[in-house]
């Protein structure tokens, strides 16, 4: 499947470990396929990266003829900064240096024709920025016009926010049936104020009750919270109540998950907090 096939794989197609080399065809005379004007171009989505989030680059090409590009190859290098997840174009494959991605065309390309490729990678948390990507178009044929056969694009890198999330027990034991209340407590140590705060829980055998202080729906057996903007240097806390489980014999530990789906968080290590409940007899 080529970079300018209409139809490409649904999905997206994960990277083998190894790189895999390119052998080109033998090349033919330009003067009887003509000249091929090839060009590229990346955009980058957001436009603004964020710290621990995901950053997709979308590369265009195309050629505007007159004559067929003969076997072309597109080599994107992507930032350093970003650890590349995966491709939408199936004949891409890693390159020989590290962040590079090759996609050769097993097809010559009509003038007219183009396409696109999208890579899909993550901002690392300690990511500043800022992030370039470069991507360049060659061909087998003489192009007369090298100076769109290759793009670059700069993106910025927010400073992002450190969300914080601790879990406090009234209780460390409860009888089987018995309810205990929990306190969850988020902080934003900033710099940047955060207005889609949400916060996700896992049972791990406690059963969910009740909440108070954060809009919280349960769905699918999954529990989550979403709270008002938090600032930085502030704090927010709610509070929920859990079940112990009759006929449950071991200890039960409810677990949060702090995050927001625009701010990136340069500190995901304190993202996560769990507290152990342990299965009192009475």
């Amino acid at each position: 499947m080529g970079l300018f096939t209409a139809g490409v794989a649904a999905g997206l197609v994960f990277f083998v470990a190894a790189p895999l080399a390119v052998n080109a065809a033998p090349a033919r005379p330009a003067g009887r396929w003509g000249g091929a004007d090839l060009s590229v171009r990346v955009a980058a989505s957001p436009r603004v990266a964020q710290p621990g989030q995901w950053l997709s680059y979308e590369v265009k090409v195309r050629n505007a003829g007159p004559g067929e590009a003969v076997l072309p190859v597109l080599t994107i290098r992507l930032p350093a900064e970003v650890d590349i997840a995966a491709v939408n174009v199936a004949s891409c494959r890693p390159g020989t240096s590290k962040n590079e991605v090759v996609c050769p065309s097993p097809t010559d390309i009509q003038a007219g024709d183009s396409g696109a490729v999208t890579v899909l990678g993550l901002v690392r948390s300690g990511a500043r920025g800022p992030l370039r990507v470069s991507a360049g178009l060659s061909s087998e044929v003489v192009d007369g016009n090298e100076a769109d056969n290759r793009a670059e694009l700069v993106t910025k890198v927010d400073e992002g926010a450190d969300l914080a999330v601790r879990l406090s027990p009234a209780a460390t034991s409860a009888e089987p049936g018995e309810r205990f209340p929990v306190r969850a407590t988020v902080r934003n140590s900033g710099p940047r104020e955060v207005r889609d705060v949400r916060v996700s829980f896992a049972g791990n055998g406690a059963r969910f009750l009740s909440a108070r202080g954060a809009r919280c729906a349960e769905r699918h057996g999954k529990l989550g919270c979403s709270l008002g903007p938090i600032k930085s240097g502030a704090h927010e806390t709610f509070d929920l109540v859990f079940q112990m489980p009759r006929g449950h014999a071991r200890d039960v530990g409810p677990q949060a998950t702090v995050y927001s789906a625009h701010v990136g968080d340069r500190r995901p290590a304190n993202n996560l907090a769990r507290v152990r409940v342990s299965r009192r007899h009475g």
